[in-house]
């Protein structure tokens, strides 16, 4: 399956592109008509975004049931080689704190099985395969309205993945079919952790995003948990660099190199 390494959550003339690849297509995105760019070379600053004009993401449902089944499809372009995870019987509820040690300072992970249980079950397995050490955070967006930095592509270049993919849960999942509400760009509060894909069905894999400040973004990017102070405070540094504006969808690596050592599980 092909995956195109764009997804773009539009509001009036300003048109923020999140661009997250979780298998094998580098993909071009489509360049943005953006009012600021991320980069560090911009001497003009963009006012802030009114974020009073959007939706807060819906309440999370309760799960159906202690455990769910996921579905973890083969994909190609897997950045480095690890095993799917189990499919069966997968807890759906509690927190699984994850703790990054990086190049900068340390982030602290909650990742709530009941919010998108799939998906805490893939990163889970991929901690403990040691899939994220030594691995990059290759893209930094300091825009109004999109303020995130984007890890978990061992290759660095935003195009890799585990050789697996799966489905969004929540938000994605707390609509019914068909509710237009389902489309309407919401608020990411600073402190959410959340799958980067394609934008196309099953095409999350490894690689994350974290919210440092309010952004605004279209429900289809799965919610799995909320960053610490401490990693607030360890990204903050990072975004205080800037970035290089070399991705035409917004933002760029960042101009302080960080890379997560190891990720384990507390």
């Amino acid at each position: 399956m092909k995956r195109a390494s764009l997804v773009i959550a539009a509001f009036g003339a300003t048109a923020l592109v999140l661009a997250g690849c979780s298998s094998n297509d580098s993909g071009t995105a489509t360049p943005a008509t953006s009012s600021a760019k991320s980069s560090a070379k911009s001497t003009t600053k963009a006012p802030p975004l009114d974020l009073s004009q959007f939706a807060q993401l819906p309440p999370v449902p309760a799960p159906a049931g202690a455990t769910v089944d996921c579905s973890y499809p083969a994909a190609a372009g897997a950045a480095k080689t690890v095993n799917p995870p189990s499919a069966t019987g997968v807890p759906a509820e509690g927190i699984v704190t994850v703790q990054l040690t990086t190049t900068v300072g340390p982030i602290g992970m909650d990742l709530n099985r009941t919010e998108a249980p799939c998906t805490v079950n893939s990163m889970v397995s991929l901690v403990e395969q040691k899939y994220f050490d030594n691995t990059p955070c290759h893209r930094l967006v300091t825009s109004p309205g999109l303020q995130i930095l984007q890890c978990g592509d061992p290759s660095g270049k935003g195009t890799g993945g585990p050789g697996y993919g799966f489905d969004n849960e929540y938000p994605t999942t707390a609509f019914a079919e068909g509710d237009p509400k389902a489309t309407l760009s919401a608020v990411y509060p600073r402190g959410t952790l959340a799958m980067a894909n394609s934008g196309q069905p099953g095409s999350n894999g490894s690689q994350f995003f974290l919210v440092f400040e309010d952004s605004v973004l279209p429900p289809n990017y799965t919610v799995f948990g909320t960053i610490d102070e401490a990693g607030l405070a360890t990204i903050e540094k990072v975004a205080a660099g800037g970035d290089d504006g070399s991705m035409p969808a917004g933002g760029g690596t960042p101009n302080t190199p960080v890379t997560i050592e190891t990720a384990v599980v507390a």
